[in-house]
């Protein structure tokens, strides 16, 4: 009984992390949460975009700007700028290197 609330547990953990985004055309699509970066004074979310079953190929990163909209809500727009995007991936991927280095330190400790 206790494994199943555990479970129940990490099923909600997993299905907060899940944004559903709708473009222009009112299509919705599902993206995993990763992160939130700030940079320049802005924030940045970063998203990971929906695979197909049969890739293997490690998924698409989606950087979108936080905007608040004119209800103070957040809303998610594109990027201004190439150059600003690649940035905040590059913040991502050190943020993500600091926490696989963390990650097996803490292996290391426990071995």
């Amino acid at each position: 009984m206790a494994n199943d609330k555990h479970r129940d547990d990490v099923n909600e953990e997993l299905d907060s992390n899940i944004v559903e985004l709708t473009d222009e055309d009112g299509q919705t699509t599902e993206f995993e949460y990763l992160t939130t970066i700030e940079h320049k004074g802005e924030s940045y979310v970063v998203l990971l975009a929906p695979q197909e079953e049969d890739n293997d190929e490690e998924g698409e990163v989606v950087i979108l700007r936080i905007q608040p909209d004119e209800k103070g809500e957040d809303t998610y727009v594109s990027c201004d700028s190439d150059e600003i995007e690649q940035e905040v991936f590059e913040l991502f991927m050190e943020e993500l290197d600091e926490e696989e280095d963390e990650e097996y330190f803490e292996e290391q400790d426990n071995n």
